[in-house]
């Protein structure tokens, strides 16, 4: 009888891969810990080798990039290059959160793998605590650069165009080559003042800034608003139709230099050859030219800031401080005889929030527009000091967003690096200001416009003899300077005058 066969042999089973758990609270806090600094060793640590590489070695890449990146935070015209560069930051944002997305699911999952399989409640809620503590601590920081790399761009493309569609820019410029070879370039500041009472903008505040391209020096000429019959480029289209000045719509009201904005392209629309269907703001073009044809010098750019929105950009900024050397209606019209409803008081070092500040730049009720005009560069001025870069930190989201509000400008986007290069050499450079007063050589009502060219010629390239240093006692007792003004009584010296001055810093 044949025996029974012997069962067949089964191969071992092979056990699976040994995983290692940390010792207590402590140990798996470590491991976390590790984990989070090096992401995917956490991993390799409790065994899961493959997993561990695959989070490890892009970890490494990205971390060596980084490197790369910070290291070039020295390189200031990279930065700049990089903040004006809307592409480049939304990709940035982009990245920042979801690799800070994939950081935090890996620290979790390297704290679940590394706990122990027994363990106390109260370690249990620890070690969820410590993993939401660390992910706050590192992902905040990652969260608030991704937000202002968005707002930043959406920033640049909001205000700042391509290719703006604009009759006036300069067409000779590159990113190689910004200035087009000139030594100065010049950009018209407009403080646009909106109504709900008034459709569309009117521009009360206008100075010109003509900035040494090479140094950053630069000369502002304030210009009144109701100055008369603005002269226009000889050669242009509108010189032909106002051979004598601008007469707008007939109406005196009309001929005032801030009529131009606003009649220009309501008389003449696409007369420049870019009509505002195309994207064009024809206004801004004309009040350019005749900008230009008065003062007897190119204008290449404009910004033009709507006062509507001034007060949220002084809230933005945390508020201004400046003397206030008289007394400043707050709401009133003369003309009307409506009496205001409060007043700014003097004082020195006054600090102002947004509305305060409005009425502090634009209150003209008992006051005229020379003085609203020499308010208004204090003003400007005292945003400058304000905006230091901290508080522009703190504050950049509101002050952004307030600006893609308010902000219009034909500067092109990709010369803006350079824009900004200009801009930090004019915060170490000499600032002047000519502001252009009622006095026997100037009328607004009728402007010689010979002397006005001379004045701005000279202003720009002064002979050396007359170069002078400012008197600081006629300085403190004109309307041009910022300085408190004590007890004194705040009159000018010559209250006709076109008087040249340094802007207080």
């Amino acid at each position: 009888m044949d025996e029974p066969s012997a069962p067949p042999r089964r191969g071992k089973r092979r056990r699976p891969p040994s995983r290692r758990r940390a010792q207590g609270l402590p140990g798996t806090v470590g491991v976390t810990l590790m984990g989070a600094l090096l992401p995917g060793s956490g991993f390799v640590w409790t065994g899961r080798t493959l997993l561990g590489l695959l989070v490890l070695v892009p970890s490494c890449v990205a971390a060596a990039y980084a490197v790369g990146m910070a290291s070039r935070a020295a390189d200031l015209r990279a930065l700049i290059d990089l903040a004006m560069d809307p592409g480049r930051l939304k990709v940035l944002a982009a990245v920042a959160l979801v690799g800070l997305g994939v950081w935090a699911l890996t620290v979790w999952l390297t704290y679940r793998q590394a706990r122990p399989v027994r363990r106390s409640r109260t370690a249990t809620v620890a070690g969820h605590a410590f993993v939401l503590l660390l992910v706050v601590l590192v992902g905040a920081p990652l969260g608030v650069a991704a937000r202002y790399a968005t707002v930043q761009a959406d920033l640049v493309e909001t205000v700042f165009e391509e290719a703006p569609r604009s009759a006036t820019i300069p067409r000779d410029v590159t990113v190689a080559d910004p200035w087009g070879g000139r030594e100065r370039v010049n950009v018209l500041l407009l403080g646009g003042d909106g109504s709900d009472s008034r459709a569309g903008v009117r521009t009360d505040s206008l100075i010109l800034a003509s900035i040494e391209t090479a140094t950053g020096k630069t000369v502002l000429f304030s210009l009144p608003r109701n100055m008369m019959y603005a002269q226009f480029p000889e050669g242009s289209v509108l010189h032909e139709l106002y051979p004598d000045g601008f007469t707008g719509y007939g109406d005196p009201a009309g001929y005032m230099l801030n009529a131009v904005y606003g009649q220009v392209p309501l008389l003449h629309p696409g007369v420049l050859g870019a009509s505002a269907e195309e994207g064009a703001d024809e206004g801004a073009d004309a009040l350019k030219l005749a900008v230009a044809g008065s003062l007897g010098i190119d204008v290449d750019y404009y910004v033009l800031v709507n006062l509507r929105g001034f007060e949220q950009v002084v809230d933005a900024i945390g508020g201004i401080t400046v003397n206030v050397n008289e007394p400043v209606a707050v709401n009133g019209n003369t003309d009307a005889g409506i009496e205001p409803t409060a007043w700014i008081e003097p004082g020195p070092d006054q600090h102002l929030d947004g509305f305060h500040a409005l009425w502090f730049a634009r209150g003209r009720y008992g006051s005229d527009d020379y003085r609203r005009m020499e308010r208004q560069r204090c003003a400007v001025d005292a945003i400058i000091e304000a905006a230091d870069p901290m508080t522009l930190l703190r504050r950049y989201t509101g002050l952004a967003e307030a600006g893609m509000d308010i902000v219009t400008t034909d500067i092109p986007r990709d010369l803006l690096p350079s824009f900004v290069e200009l801009g930090l050499r004019m915060k170490d450079a000499k600032v002047r200001s000519v502001v252009f007063k009622p006095s026997e050589r100037f009328s607004s009502g009728d402007p010689d416009y010979d002397h006005v060219r001379a004045t701005v010629a000279r202003a720009i390239d002064p002979p050396e003899r007359s170069v002078r240093k400012a008197d600081p006692d006629r300085a403190r007792g004109t309307e041009g300077s910022c300085a408190w003004t004590g007890d004194d009584v705040v009159e000018a010296q010559d209250p006709g005058s076109t008087t040249t001055e340094p802007v207080s810093r």
